[in-house]
């Protein structure tokens, strides 16, 4: 039975649809990304894939032809993004119990939540960029997101506090401070 959810999403431009470490994409819809970086590089791993070796230069590449400049959250972006999460998760009651908000993508860990965990991260989402508007801080891309999310099924209290441990370590091992956001329930 499922008892939570790891999510993780990035913000626009973060990873392509040909990424060359694999994507969830089928198609790459834009032709000037398609130029640099070939096909669509789907993979169905449940294992992180962001570590695996690959051709950083043609990756860069690639993202020079993105239609916006890729979205780099900064703190005081992030802080609007956060406000934006407290907001859904308040209408929603969802439980969340680890958040990390980096400059690239977000990580969170949820408790069993009423909707699909798709939903619930198009919530948030659709929450923090209102926020990012409302503090005029949003950039200048169209969405500050990227389309989809990664997300890990979590079925029992040890997998649940692995994925706890590797949230709140997560903005520590990028060299920044470790966040604690109000709306989180520690467990």
């Amino acid at each position: 039975m499922i008892i939570g959810y790891h999510v993780i999403f990035g913000t626009y431009g973060f990873w392509l649809p040909n990424d060359p470490r694999g994507s969830w994409s089928d198609f790459v819809w834009s032709w000037e990304l398609f130029r640099y970086g070939g096909k669509a590089t789907k993979v169905d791993t449940r294992r992180s894939v962001a570590a695996d070796a690959h051709d950083v230069a043609l990756r860069m590449e690639t993202k020079k032809h993105l239609k916006y400049p890729p979205v780099v959250l900064t703190g005081v972006q992030a802080r609007a993004v956060a406000h934006g999460f407290a907001r859904a998760i308040e209408i929603s009651e969802h439980p969340v119990f680890a958040c990390s908000i980096l400059p690239e993508h977000v990580h969170l860990v949820f408790g069993r939540c009423r909707f699909d965990i798709e939903t619930v991260v198009q919530q948030l989402k659709r929450n923090a960029t209102i926020c990012l508007k409302e503090e005029k801080l949003h950039p200048q891309a169209a969405t500050p997101w990227g389309d989809s999310c990664w997300k890990v099924f979590l079925d029992d209290d040890e997998s649940l506090r692995h994925a706890i441990q590797y949230v709140e370590e997560n903005p520590v091992k990028e060299g920044k401070r470790p966040q604690n956001w109000p709306f989180v329930k520690h467990v």
